[in-house]
């Protein structure tokens, strides 16, 4: 599996900052630009926190596991691989949903906050950013906490034998 890269997920986040941007001014233009729902924020922080859970439960049993602790639970390589997965793919999904709200969020900031339910929206957005900024977070610390180490090639290659 490849690791993700944080380049990456900031390139998601860029792109879709900026295409969200160009289309709320657009969606403005034409009408009433759609609400950030106040459960985008919670929802992602919900995740967050199971993934940060996850990773700090697997980082334990890891370590009791090298420590070889008496009665130690070991970890599963499909639980690790599967939690791997989930990991990556709501950091990419955070990526993606954070620059939407971020995108829609600018909008709102330079638009016009002397709404009230604009500023909202926008506080919205900002908090859904930064509970998106916690799930790509939360998912590279899992992913680091899962890594397998390098292999070493300082072993001494097995004797040739002649014929």
């Amino acid at each position: 599996m490849k690791q993700l890269k944080p380049a990456v997920l900031a390139g998601i986040f860029v792109v879709a900052g900026v295409l969200s941007w160009a289309g709320a001014r657009l969606w403005n233009a034409y009408g009433t630009l759609p609400g950030v729902p106040l459960a985008a924020p919670i929802v992602l922080g919900v995740i967050a926190v199971v993934l940060l859970a996850t990773a700090l439960s697997l980082r334990s049993r890891l370590k009791a596991q090298r420590e070889r602790r008496p009665g130690a639970k070991g970890v599963e390589p499909l639980m690790a691989a599967r939690a791997v997965v989930f990991g990556q793919a709501s950091a990419l999904v955070a990526a993606l949903v954070a620059g939407m709200y971020g995108g829609v969020g600018v909008f709102l900031l330079t638009d016009a906050l002397d709404v009230p339910a604009r500023r909202d929206q926008a506080w919205y957005a900002g908090f859904s950013v930064l509970a998106g900024v916690a799930v790509v977070a939360a998912a590279l610390f899992l992913e680091h906490v899962l890594k397998l180490p390098e292999d070493d090639d300082t072993a001494p290659d097995a004797p040739a034998t002649h014929t």
